[in-house]
């Protein structure tokens, strides 16, 4: 299986793309968050994901920056339905107040031929903390974050050779999430900014961490491998070796800090 980072960035990023990811194996994708806009489409393109292969969507919350490129997913997929060209049911998940929205903004901005499909071609699924799905072949288990913002959800999943992947979302690490997160092999966790530039970029107003706060997590709790992302963009061209940077002075594991398209074997 391979993990394919589609966008980067936090909610105003206009170096890069908002953070959002596919988890492949072969010509089956999941696919988590999908940006703020129809630049998720050219990504796809370009990482020769096609649509008719997304068969199982993951939207964390409701913000704007993650949950509008779905938007334009259900749009083309739906166009696809009419035309013949896609084969099979889209599942959507999400938590149970995430589905109204869905739904509510797909009736207000996609004609009636497409969103149709919604409830029958294209299924919203609404899924509770510590509920476990088949996806991919593989057990995901979503969970609560405990968001001091708006209602959101991570996952974990367990892989075909047995190693544990988890998402914490867009927001700082909670307790509350112990259960699920303790004993992964891979953690996806967001690192707003450098913690020398705390003070640049207010990331605790914002209910984010830095760097240097997502190191010192993933060193407690033994993570082999860590993925920062949901960034700020002012240094996107060398993001990736000041990040390094600060985080390995915190942490002792494998640290990926990785550019919009990067790919890693699972």
């Amino acid at each position: 299986m391979k993990l394919t980072i589609l966008g980067t960035g936090n909610a105003l990023v206009t170096e890069c793309y908002n953070t959002c990811f596919a988890i492949s194996d072969n010509q089956k994708h999941f696919l988590v968050d999908a940006g703020g806009g129809n630049q998720i489409l050219k990504i796809l393109k370009e990482k020769e994901i096609a649509l008719e292969e997304i068969h199982d969507i993951f939207i964390t919350h409701e913000h704007i920056d993650h949950l509008l490129g779905l938007i334009w997913l259900v749009r083309m997929i739906g166009q696809k339905i009419n035309q013949g060209k896609y084969e099979g049911v889209l599942h959507i998940y999400c938590h149970n107040e995430l589905v109204t929205v869905i739904k509510t903004i797909t009736s207000l901005t996609i004609e009636k031929k497409v969103a149709k499909h919604i409830g029958e071609k294209i299924c919203l699924i609404p899924v509770e903390s510590g509920e476990t799905r088949e996806i991919l072949g593989c057990p995901v288990t979503f969970f609560d974050i405990g968001s001091t913002k708006a209602k959101q959800f991570g996952f974990s999943m367990i892989l075909p050779d047995k190693k544990k992947l988890s998402c914490c979302g867009d927001e700082p690490y909670n307790v509350c999430e112990e259960a699920y997160v303790k004993g992964s092999d891979w953690l996806m966790h967001e690192a707003f900014c450098l913690y020398k530039e705390a003070d640049k970029f207010h990331p605790y107003e914002k209910h984010h961490s830095t760097v240097r706060e997502a190191c010192q997590l993933a060193e407690q709790l033994g993570i082999p491998n860590l993925i920062l992302y949901h960034t700020e963009d002012t240094h996107i061209t060398e993001r990736k070796k000041l990040y390094c940077k600060e985080g390995k002075e915190f942490y002792s594991g494998s640290l990926y800090v990785p550019e919009d398209g990067e790919v890693f074997e699972l």
